[in-house]
């Protein structure tokens, strides 16, 4: 689906992102964001949600209309929630409430292992680095303040890094089966960082998977904005039910979803 989003014309994945709108009113548009599919441009992007602003404004409204905003973001592999403005007004307004997280956001994400403690904060902070490649860019990285010393297994402080930033996660497990978890997560401070990389799956979520080891690194990030509450006025509370693939990965590892 994420590479098919890649290749259609514009006014067609404005249409898709018309029939995911999941509410609007007279500020606010909120959508449902697929996977695989950018909210900015850059190099090698064919199509970004901030491409298709104006053309699904338009859809939604009529020919006159003026482009929607984007208020925050959601990176290319999340799904889920996520909201736009109708004018540069109300998108300064929104941006004000997550620049001083008055925006509650829920996610949902399934992991390998099980915490200990099932429930609690992780606080590490984030700081910008560049990563070589065959084209170098920059990203976000983890940026901790201890790390693990090889001889013994201490934990020592590690040289702190003055261009971090916090970035303070109050998480809950809400299922554990097949060495995996199902996680709500809640960015307090910061993004909702979770690594992307090859891993080396157990047998067991193997098994479940019906997953070879080397096909391990082509699984999807699995991480959705189940929920956002915007305090625009009247609350607005927006839930966004879990993608197919994330449902489908749930049932394989037999991870059953919360009922409350």
């Amino acid at each position: 689906m994420s590479q098919q989003l890649q290749q259609v014309h514009p006014n067609v994945l404005a249409k898709i992102l018309k029939q995911r709108t999941l509410y609007q009113n007279e500020e606010v548009v909120v959508i449902d964001k697929p996977y695989g599919l950018p909210v900015h441009g850059g190099p090698g992007i064919k199509n970004c949600i901030a491409d298709v602003l104006p053309i699904l404004a338009k859809m939604l409204e009529n020919m006159r209309a003026e482009p929607l905003h984007l208020c925050h973001r959601l990176d290319k592999e999340t799904t889920g929630v996520m909201v736009l403005a109708r004018s540069k007004e109300a998108a300064e307004k929104i941006r004000l409430l997550f620049k001083t997280r008055q925006v509650e956001k829920i996610y949902w994400a399934i992991v390998l292992g099980d915490p200990d403690p099932v429930e609690g904060v992780v606080e590490i902070p984030i700081v910008e680095k560049e990563v070589k490649s065959h084209q170098s860019h920059y990203k976000m990285t983890l940026a901790p303040r201890f790390r693990v010393c090889a001889e013994d297994g201490r934990l020592v402080k590690a040289r702190g890094d003055r261009h971090a930033e916090r970035a303070v996660t109050r998480y809950r497990r809400l299922a554990a089966a097949s060495a995996c978890s199902l996680l709500q997560l809640q960015p307090i401070t910061g993004e909702c960082r979770l690594k992307l990389a090859p891993q080396k799956l157990p047998e067991l979520t193997l098994r479940r998977l019906k997953l070879e080891q080397s096909k391990a690194r082509h699984l999807p990030l699995h991480l959705h904005a189940q929920r956002l509450c915007l305090p625009l006025g009247q609350p607005l509370d927006f839930v966004c039910k879990l993608p197919p693939f994330f449902q489908k990965t749930l049932r394989k590892l037999e991870l059953d979803i919360p009922k409350d």
